[in-house]
């Protein structure tokens, strides 16, 4: 990312301070996905990046509703996941990626999930982060999201996404090409 780009990429002192006022409600009503982590030091890497703080809020202003799901001590990382019931509203009816994009010939959906989450300086969440959320509650229980998916299933023409049904979360297959009004994707970022 070039200089010019990071400055594009920054909130006003007033929009900072609500993301954050929103971000901890939302931390504060959800505990049971960050049991052991104190919202003060969340807060403390927050007012310290600035960049991150813009991501947060792209994902927040997509529907994503990004919480606080981990700690990487090792990194001093926390770690956000969109935490919206289902697949964050603002990124659904798009294809897997620019190559799935451009090779549709009729009726093109207006995005892919690569180029959003890179454009918001997130991650798609992996197969093993999509269980892991899983395990903190019930997402996407009427919609889907698209999940990384290993080259070679993508070099096939492929991509996966992931749904919680039945109790169960399940991993599917779909051409990557594919969209649907309610399949989109939820993203990770690393504070």
């Amino acid at each position: 990312m070039t200089n010019k780009d990071n400055n594009n990429k920054h909130l006003s002192p007033e929009q900072c301070e609500e993301l954050i006022q929103n971000l901890k409600i939302r931390f504060e009503n959800n505990m049971v996905r960050h049991q052991n982590i104190k919202w003060s030091n969340v807060q403390e890497k927050l007012k310290a990046n600035s960049v991150k703080l813009w991501s947060l809020n792209e994902m927040e202003r997509t529907g994503g509703e990004p919480d606080v799901v981990d700690y990487d001590r090792e990194n001093d990382e926390y770690i956000f996941y969109d935490c919206s019931k289902e697949s964050p509203k603002g990124r659904r009816s798009i294809c897997f990626d620019r190559e799935a994009l451009e090779s549709r010939k009729k009726h093109k959906p207006e995005n892919n999930a690569i180029d959003m989450a890179a454009s918001m300086d997130i991650e798609l969440l992996t197969e093993e982060q999509y269980r892991a959320l899983q395990d903190l509650g019930n997402f996407d229980m009427k919609t889907s999201s698209w999940v990384q998916t290993p080259s070679d299933i993508r070099k096939l023409g492929g991509a996966l996404f992931c749904d919680f049904r039945f109790g169960h979360v399940f991993v599917y297959h779909n051409g990557a090409d594919s969209y649907y009004g309610s399949r989109g994707f939820r993203g990770s970022l690393r504070v």
